[in-house]
């Protein structure tokens, strides 16, 4: 493929990311308007709804997010009386996470997909479509992280991304 044509094809790539970032915003807004929480909020809401006694790392690892961010998920959720903590056993530092009724009631009337639209089309991927994606994307972002190292940046990919 001639340099041109390669140029087009990236542009294309990078309108697609685009697109992907448009329909997630949107899609958030609609949360946000519709059920009053964050879609990162209603995510989590929807995953301690659907798996009662889920641990804070557990809904950590099903979100792809850092203990301390669930942690703070979690608090929010629990200072709007939509989520409980239950220390269960012997071992009190042990947090198990229950949805209550005004919870469950918000995931009723909240737009679907509960968990966001990336997150449900890549759900929706073949297995074999998903794991090319995750080696083209890691591929990507080892890129895009040397060439920050080159540039001396040195920054968090998130910051590279803003």
């Amino acid at each position: 493929m001639n340099k041109h044509l390669l140029a087009e094809k990236s542009v294309e790539v990078l309108e697609q990311f685009r697109i992907i970032v448009k329909s997630i915003r949107r899609h958030y807004q609609v949360v946000q308007q519709r059920a009053g929480l964050k879609g990162a909020d209603l995510w989590a809401l929807a995953q301690v709804a659907e798996q009662p006694g889920l641990k804070v790392g557990e809904l950590a690892r099903s979100m792809a997010i850092h203990q301390s961010t669930a942690s703070n998920l979690v608090r929010a959720l629990e200072r709007q009386g939509l989520i409980t903590r239950e220390r269960q056993s012997r071992d009190q530092r042990q947090v198990k996470l229950f949805a209550t009724k005004k919870g469950l009631k918000v995931l009723k009337g909240a737009p679907r997909p509960l968990i966001g639209v990336l997150q449900e089309a890549l759900s929706e991927l073949p297995p074999a479509r998903l794991h090319a994606l995750h080696a083209e994307l890691a591929h990507v972002i080892a890129l895009m992280r040397s060439k920050a190292i080159t540039a001396a940046r040195q920054l968090p990919l998130s910051d590279i991304a803003d």
